[in-house]
């Protein structure tokens, strides 16, 4: 018997996705706070259309049906290793702005940072799970994001968080898939049942 498909690794599994899954629904709860708090201190209108932001992964997956499980969990993984990139620098971006003189904005952004890179660490450990290691991620230091003006920094924070919340709903879906079909499962996951 493979070591994934032991009873304490699939019972294992399971904890794990189950974990996972009220994580990602904190954070969605978390992000949609955020964004309450973000459009209001910013001055932005929250109808506001924020086209595609560059280094922003899209939650929207074509032929989501027919990945498997290991390759949503590396699509999660990436996308949430460049959500905690842009995160931090909407975080260093805001103290330059503000300092420390909004005691609102800036823990609840540390906060969603601090979720994302636990939610990262999360799904590091399903795939170590999954017999397949995590990939390392590419370069020690993040690429810097060009320079944007003060306007275009609150758009691109705008797209971050909405997207961000478009990824933690995303995660649930495909962790309650993963958590259906165990440990190490190669196959395709099937159609997304409804939220």
């Amino acid at each position: 018997m493979a070591a994934a498909d032991t009873p304490s690794a699939t019972l294992r599994h399971h904890d794990l996705c189950s974990r996972g899954i009220r994580l990602a629904r904190k954070m969605r709860s978390d992000v949609t706070d955020l964004l309450d708090i973000y459009v209001e201190r910013q001055g932005l209108d929250a109808s506001i259309s924020v086209a595609a932001v560059d280094g922003v992964p899209a939650a929207a997956a074509e032929r989501w049906a027919e990945q498997t499980g290991t390759q949503r969990l590396l699509d999660n993984l990436a996308a949430y290793r460049a959500f905690r990139t842009l995160l931090a620098q909407m975080l260093e971006e805001q103290r330059e702005q503000l300092g420390d003189a909004d005691a609102e904005l800036g823990p609840a952004l540390a906060a969603v940072l601090l979720q994302v890179s636990a939610f990262a660490y999360h799904l590091e450990e399903l795939l170590e799970l999954e017999s397949r290691g995590a990939p390392a991620e590419e370069g020690s230091e993040p690429p810097a994001l060009p320079r944007l003006s003060l306007f275009e920094q609150k758009l691109r924070g705008l797209g971050v968080l909405r997207e961000l919340a478009q990824w933690a709903v995303r995660s649930v879906r495909d962790l309650r898939q993963l958590a259906k079909h165990g440990p190490g499962s190669g196959m395709a996951l099937g159609l997304p049942e409804s939220q």
